[in-house]
This record gives C-alpha cells, sequence and structure tokens, in this order.
C-alpha cells in the first residue's frame, strides 16, 4: 500500500479559525538532554498533543543510556543524574531525530563507558563529522565520523572551534553538556552560523537551569564546570508547527489564531518567528497576543526577497505561499538544508513543479515565480516539513495528494487532524 493522502480542498477563507500546535521539539530535546544530567529533579509538561517522534526518540535514547526518565501523559518527569553519570554500556537508536544523533552523542562521551549509535538510513547520511571532530579535541574516542558510531569519554573540555555552515546543532550539543566537563569549554564558532537563534535557544535554556555563561564575543562563549539545577516548566507551542496554520491563512484567505504559539524574534526564543515577520512583507498582517498569535490575509500576496540562513526550517512553508503571490520571490541561505531529512531545495522545487508551477533550484537558494497550479502527486522525500508544507497548499488547490504524508509523525502527529478543524 503507498503512503499516499489526498488533500481535501477548502472552498472558502478562513473565518475565526483557532488551533493548537504540539510542544516544541527544539526546547523539549534541549530540557530532556539538561534534565537528565542535572542535579535534582525535573518535570516537563508537554501539553495536550502528541509532540511526536523526535521527543519520543529523545526520551528513549535517554532512559536507554541509563538516565531516569518516566512518560506519563502529557508529562515526563526525570531525576537528573548529576555527579553519578550511568557506568553501563548502552546502545541507542536515534531513528530520524538530528537532534537524537548529536545531542545523544554529546551526553554519551560524558562517561567513562562505551555508547553505540546508529539511527535511520537518513540519519546515517546527515552530517556529524563536525561534532566528532571537537569531541576527539576535547577527550572522546569515538570511531566513525557518520552513523553508526561508538563513543567513549569522559569528555575534558577545553578549546574548540566549531564551523557552523553546515549545523547549529554541532554547537548546541557541546554547550547542553559543557558544564559537566571537568575543564568547562571554550566554543568558538568558526565562519556563518545556519540557524543562530538555536544556539541563543541553548544558551537561555542553560541559563536557566542556573549555569553561568560568558559570551565574549557573538562567535564565543565559555561555560565553566559546574552544576546545572533540575527544574520544572511548561513547554512552549513549537513556532515552527505554527507556519503551517499560519500558512492556510495565507493561501486561503481570512484568518487563524494559534493559541500557543510565541510568535516574537526575541532573545533566547525560538527563531522560526521571523517566519511572520516575512509573511507580514508578503502581505499579511499578524497579530501577537503573548503566546499567542493570529494570522489574517484580506489583499494580495507578494513576492519576496530573502535571507532565511536563520529560520531555514520554514523556508517550504515560505515557498509554498510564494507559489500564489503576485510576484517572484527568492529565498537564500538554505544551502544546509539540503542535507536534512531530505534535500530540501531540491524536494520543494520538485513538488512546486509536479503542481505546474515554476520553480529553480540553486546551490543555496530558490526562486519560485507565479503560475497557475493543479492537481499531482507532491513526494515528501520522507520529510516532515516537505509534507506538512505541501497539505497546506492542497487546501487551496484541488487534487493535490501527498506521497510519504506519515512523515508529520515526527513533530506534528496531529498535523491532519489539525487540517481538519481549518476546514470544517
Amino acid at each position: 500500500m503507498q503512503d499516499i493522502h489526498p488533500i481535501a480542498p477548502v472552498r472558502h477563507t478562513l473565518v475565526d479559525k483557532r488551533v493548537r500546535v504540539p510542544a516544541s521539539k527544539s526546547i523539549a530535546n534541549r530540557e530532556l538532554v539538561l534534565s537528565a544530567i542535572a542535579h535534582g529533579r525535573s518535570r516537563l509538561e508537554l501539553g495536550p498533543l502528541d509532540p511526536g517522534a523526535d521527543v519520543r526518540a529523545m526520551a528513549t535514547a535517554l532512559a536507554d543510556m541509563g538516565y531516569v526518565v518516566r512518560w506519563d501523559g502529557a508529562t515526563i518527569a526525570v531525576a537528573g543524574a548529576g555527579d553519578a553519570q550511568p557506568a553501563k554500556d548502552a546502545i541507542v537508536d536515534a531513528q530520524e531525530a538530528g537532534t537524537v544523533a548529536r545531542f545523544g552523542t554529546a551526553v554519551a562521551a560524558l562517561g567513562a563507558r562505551e555508547v553505540h549509535i546508529d539511527g535511520a538510513p537518513r540519519m546515517r547520511s546527515r552530517p556529524m563529522a563536525t561534532l566528532v571532530t571537537a569531541l576527539r579535541k576535547l577527550g572522546a574516542i569515538v570511531d566513525a565520523e557518520a552513523l553508526p558510531l561508538t563513543v567513549r569519554g569522559p569528555l575534558v573540555g577545553g578549546e574548540v572551534d566549531v564551523p557552523g555552515h553546515e549545523s547549529s546543532q554541532f554547537a548546541s550539543a557541546l554547550l547542553l553538556v559543557a558544564a559537566r566537563m571537568r575543564d568547562g569549554l571554550h566554543l568558538r564558532i568558526a565562519g556563518p552560523l545556519v540557524s543562530a537563534p538555536f544556539v541563543d535557544l541553548t544558551v537561555a535554556a542553560l541559563q536557566s537551569r542556573g549555569v553561568r555563561v560568558e559570551r565574549p564575543s557573538g562567535r564565543e562563549v565559555v561555560i565553566g564546570p559546574q552544576k546545572l539545577k533540575g527544574r520544572s516548566l511548561e513547554i512552549p507551542g513549537d513556532v515552527t508547527a505554527a507556519t503551517y496554520p499560519a500558512a492556510a491563512a495565507a493561501i486561503l484567505g481570512g484568518w487563524v489564531t494559534i493559541t500557543n504559539a510565541r510568535a516574537r524574534v526575541e532573545p533566547g526564543g525560538q527563531g522560526d518567528a521571523r517566519f511572520f515577520e516575512l509573511i507580514e512583507d508578503m502581505g499579511c498582517s499578524v497579530a501577537r497576543h503573548g503566546d499567542s498569535v493570529t494570522v489574517r490575509r484580506e489583499g494580495a500576496l507578494h513576492g519576496i526577497v530573502a535571507n532565511v540562513m536563520d529560520c531555514s526550517d520554514t523556508f517550504p512553508t515560505l515557498a509554498v505561499i510564494a507559489t500564489q503571490a503576485d510576484t517572484p520571490t527568492e529565498l537564500t541561505g538554505i544551502a544546509h538544508t539540503r542535507a536534512q531529512e531530505s534535500d530540501r531545495v531540491a524536494a520543494v522545487a520538485a513538488g512546486i513543479t509536479a503542481l505546474g508551477g515554476w520553480a529553480q533550484a540553486y546551490r543555496d537558494a530558490i526562486r519560485i515565480e507565479p503560475r497557475p497550479l493543479h492537481d499531482g502527486v507532491v513526494d515528501a522525500a520522507g520529510d516532515h516539513r516537505i509534507a506538512m508544507a505541501f497539505s497546506v497548499l492542497g487546501l487551496g488547490i484541488p487534487g493535490v495528494a501527498i506521497k510519504g504524508w506519515s512523515a508529520v509523525a515526527k513533530t506534528f502527529p496531529d498535523f491532519y487532524e489539525m487540517l481538519k478543524q481549518l476546514s470544517r
């Protein structure tokens, strides 16, 4: 049976629709790691929606490494290991999750034991060498530069330079465990840093647990050896997930409110909030009310030219909105997305072309010129973000179907139920 899902078109504008998105995967997985290595207990509240396979993979990976993690309904309770880090060898399955592969490898390197880490076929081809090189310099023994690999610590710490052009997750992985290194960490980021706000998100998470962080410059972070505190918190809604109902309002017209997404660009916040500034440039109005946001579109949509290196997870969503604009759109700063769950630049261009549109993919950019679209099957290439972006486009284009639609379970298992809420 083929994994193909037809999208039911919505033949009306949206009128005061209200939806909720799952807890932020990026925040949840950082907090799970910090909870595991902290001194004291932590309690993470996830809210009523399933946060997806990536968060479950992180919780399972930490439990498999010997940390005490209990998932009960919408709550994850973690007993921090503190100074008593697990000592037994372990086997970890990162599945499709980049955060689990990268953060998990750094956590595994804290202990004087062997941890074998593997993942799904696509995860085996995603970059890991930059992180492995840094961990080796900081004292770990790692037997390969891609999954599968085996890592043995303990990390000693010290100074290390990390290139930033492939993924911000390498820097975040090192920062998450820096306070537990004997000599701490002096991290320097070399070259351009993709998805830079996610490093700020990591620093904010550390500071919320009492970790003293020094930033001599915008490219340096210094963390000395110290204890992390356990904490209880409600994980905020995922701003990246909120871009999909927002895009529905942009494509169909009318307005929708996402009730649990803080769509403000702010220090230590979710960097993909910049998406909401970009759709304002495209002709939408955005009203922010604390932790909720309302997106409205009444007039025409316009194309934009934007570097989205700092919010690249949102570029597929911006691209499908761009197909409905009255002028071309160029999105740059996306070369690194070619090595994510799919080659996203190629997958987005192919999806638009499959529906009769025009898109030109470049090494680090994509250009979309609006044309009338028609029915067709879009191959999500196993990528949750491609599946969700083109499913939203299908609300406005009759006859669209998504091949590989089930990939949405990675971060938004209730995504298609949310689309039904919008269509009622």
